[in-house]
């Protein structure tokens, strides 16, 4: 099956993450999400993959056997199957040429894909670009990762000449809402030593960095009074959390930074004079600079509290999810080195980008499968102007072959990693 018709069947089954269901802990959260698990699974069988496994909450696993005698590394590569919840409509996916200016996507309700607001497009002239009709996201993350990841396995069991080691694959839900796929995914299970996601941008863009992220709240806890006796007595909670936010650096946060500029992020605020809740977002690049927020987080809850009173301001802290760099350090750099000479051999200049975000081989790295993460070579992510080049879509599949060609070379008998 030709990758294009690939992808676009993928995007066909709506599989929009369920926020509602995901806060209940229904996992997979929404029905698609199972749907196109079992159609993966149909056509890992068709390949003739093997160890198969579907389970109840929609994770898929699969191994092709290795071709050769030789000790090689297993390497690994994962994609999720559900798309941002930004958008819930179903996708009607299109293939347009874009041959320069604004692309049409929508006649009829006037929606264009504009080079002035995305001037990257002119990197693409003369290429097609697979885009939706401007109702919906397309869902190439991560849909485009699913059929790379396919298209791959499909392209190394047609040709057999082509020497390897065991290769795995992992399909994971519910990515978009606290990559709950790959906490719930056991890696010591799946058996890979190192892998990679496929959940990222523009091509050649290389991800293996990205936030040590944490999250914080806040309880304030006032008394409530009647107002016509309220003096000396009210003690708002409401007010006593805006001054907690007074107090936090007026520049870091996400609207002032950018690059590896840490912040602290005012997600949510709620609550009524008696009690109120905050919920900060806490990011950092460095394991240093993460402590130190976590840290000047807690000491500033703590003086509020000697100066409220006790028990007026509760603080807890929670991480996340770690940066994956720091599982790919010394020896375990490896999977980057490989992943380069990849990009190289597939003619493409590799990118480094230091993800303001999180991916899912930033938990599955935690968890002892060191995994950067490549690119898929979709635009506009979360978005009705989410756009895909078709080059892009085949170069991505490329570089999955590509670094397993180079896993194996990197380790055969005499040519061994040092």
């Amino acid at each position: 099956m030709d990758i294009v018709e690939r992808f676009i069947n993928y995007t066909k089954i709506n599989t929009t993450t369920s926020r509602e269901n995901g806060a209940k802990g229904i996992m997979p959260s929404s029905p698609g999400q199972m749907k196109l698990a079992k159609l993966l699974v149909s056509e890992l069988e068709a390949l003739g993959m093997e160890d198969i496994i579907l389970r109840e909450n929609a994770i898929v696993t699969a191994t092709l056997p290795a071709n050769t005698d030789e000790t090689i590394p297993v390497v690994s590569f994962f994609g999720h199957l559900d798309t941002s919840a930004e958008q819930t409509a179903d996708t009607k996916a299109q293939r347009l040429p874009y041959n320069g200016g604004d692309l049409c996507l929508n006649p009829e309700l006037n929606i264009y894909l504009r080079e002035s607001e995305f001037p990257e497009l002119k990197n693409y002239i003369g290429d097609d670009l697979i885009v939706t009709d401007g109702t919906s996201l397309l869902g190439a993350d991560d849909k485009a990762a699913l059929a790379a990841i396919m298209n791959a396995l499909q392209f190394l069991i047609s040709h057999p000449e082509i020497r390897h080691g065991e290769v795995k694959v992992g399909f994971v839900p519910d990515e978009e809402q606290g990559l709950r796929g790959a906490k719930a995914f056991d890696v010591s299970e799946f058996g890979a030593d190192f892998g990679y996601t496929l959940d990222c941008c523009g091509i050649g863009e290389f991800v293996y960095e990205n936030w040590n992220a944490g999250d914080a709240e806040i309880i304030f806890t006032g008394q409530s009074a009647h107002p016509m006796s309220a003096k000396g007595k009210l003690k708002n909670s409401l007010l006593m959390a805006h001054k907690f936010i007074s107090m936090l650096p007026g520049g870091e946060a996400p609207e002032y930074t950018e690059g590896r500029e840490g912040y602290y992020w005012v997600k949510q605020l709620q609550g009524n004079s008696a009690r109120t809740v905050l919920k900060l977002d806490i990011r950092d690049f460095s394991e240093e600079g993460y402590h130190a927020r976590k840290t000047f987080v807690r000491q500033l809850a703590e003086s509020a509290c000697a100066l409220w009173g006790e028990g007026s301001v509760i603080c807890q802290l929670s991480d996340r999810y770690a940066n994956v760099f720091n599982s790919l350090q010394g020896e375990g750099h490896y999977p980057i080195d490989i992943a380069l000479r990849a990009y190289q051999r597939c003619g493409i200049t590799p990118t480094p980008v230091a993800m303001r975000g999180g991916y899912d081989g930033a938990v599955l790295s935690q968890k002892g499968l060191p995994c950067p993460n490549i690119f898929t070579g979709a635009h506009n992510f979360h978005s009705i102007y989410e756009y895909l080049p078709v080059r892009s879509r085949r170069a991505a599949s490329d570089v999955v072959i590509a670094i397993i060609q180079e896993t194996f070379n990197g380790f055969t008998t005499g040519n061994r990693e040092s």
